[in-house]
């Protein structure tokens, strides 16, 4: 078969992708307003879980096609994205500074998740209880985000997200449209994605992790890179920055999880050493900036400049390893 069909479905579903995640999250956020739901909830709980989406569906998909691979690829490929390429990129154009008290809290909790993920697969292998673990952790922190979101005195992360949902206020008709058509173009645009994204990889030779880390890692991650780019020129550093861990937990746990739930996956030792390694070692830099002294904790514009080299000697080795170099 001709590359250009598989190359174009991966395109056109990448795109499609990256529009319906943010329509869903649009859809999702003002139902959620309109239900008279708080604004902490809904940017922990509503919006956490719709920039998460993407991921969980492509993953979800690609396990139950037989592609493990693909699925911890995007799932992994996709913290470290999200931490090295976008929180570098969005330091460089605004230094981040991190302010409020819940996200402080999301830190440790953040870093714990990725070293029980990280320990599930020293052996190679996520089984299904591997994957029931992660999905009650999971639902532990979902738990505590709703008590956060109901219980919480005012928090400067709500500030921002009062702000960014006032902006654009949308009449329930029209937000519950985008929820339902965002999610029904979510699951058909993934499955395209899926599709180009293993012939091509099958086309090449190369393994579906290696085209989960980068091209569909980065793929679904885009919608947490425009949102934090908007949130840190407004000024929104602790929305921005939330997004991201937000993001990270969903992928860690609800992601990895269902994936594992759906098909056990058997994993090589390069996702343990390597992938692995990368995101721990990120998600450890950002705990000591995000919990260090007052005063102190920002991701400045060098913090900025040296994340995004980390991602592209990351990304470079990634190559390396396709053409052979390494």
């Amino acid at each position: 078969m001709s590359l250009v069909v598989p190359a174009l479905v991966l395109l056109a579903g990448l795109v499609v992708l990256v529009w319906s995640a943010d329509k869903f999250v649009e859809g999702a956020a003002a139902t959620a307003r309109h239900a008279g739901m708080p604004s902490l909830l809904i940017g922990m709980v509503i919006i956490g879980f719709g920039t998460s989406a993407p991921e969980m569906v492509v993953s979800a998909i690609s396990a139950a096609q037989g592609n493990p691979g693909l699925a911890l690829g995007n799932a992994y490929g996709s913290n470290i994205s999200n931490i090295a390429l976008i929180l570098g990129v969005t330091a460089v154009i605004s230094p981040i500074s991190i302010q409020s008290g819940i996200l402080r809290k999301e830190l440790p909790i953040l870093l714990l998740t990725t070293l029980l993920a990280a320990g599930q697969l020293f052996d190679l292998y996520l089984s299904r209880l591997d994957a029931v673990v992660l999905l009650v952790v999971f639902f532990a922190v979902m738990g505590w985000w709703i008590w956060l979101g109901l219980h919480q005195r005012r928090d400067s992360l709500e500030v921002d997200l009062d702000v960014e949902l006032e902006m654009n206020p949308i009449p329930l008709k029209t937000a519950l449209f985008w929820l339902i058509m965002g999610m029904i173009l979510l699951i058909l645009s993934s499955r395209a994605l899926v599709w180009g994204a293993v012939e091509i990889a099958q086309a090449f030779g190369v393994s579906d992790l290696i085209i989960g880390l980068t091209v569909v890692a980065i793929g679904t991650s885009l919608p947490e890179l425009a949102s934090a780019i908007a949130a840190t020129r407004k000024g929104e550093h602790d929305l921005a920055l939330g997004n991201v861990l937000g993001s990270n937990l969903f992928n860690t746990l609800a992601v990895v999880g269902i994936a594992g739930l759906i098909h056990p996956l058997t994993v090589g030792p390069e996702i343990l050493y390597r992938d692995c390694s990368v995101m721990g070692g990120l998600t450890l830099a950002l705990f000591f900036v995000g919990r260090g002294r007052k005063g102190q904790r920002r991701i400045t514009r060098p913090m900025g400049a040296l994340l995004i080299l980390v991602y592209l000697c990351y990304s470079g080795y990634l190559l390396g390893k396709v053409v052979g170099i390494v």
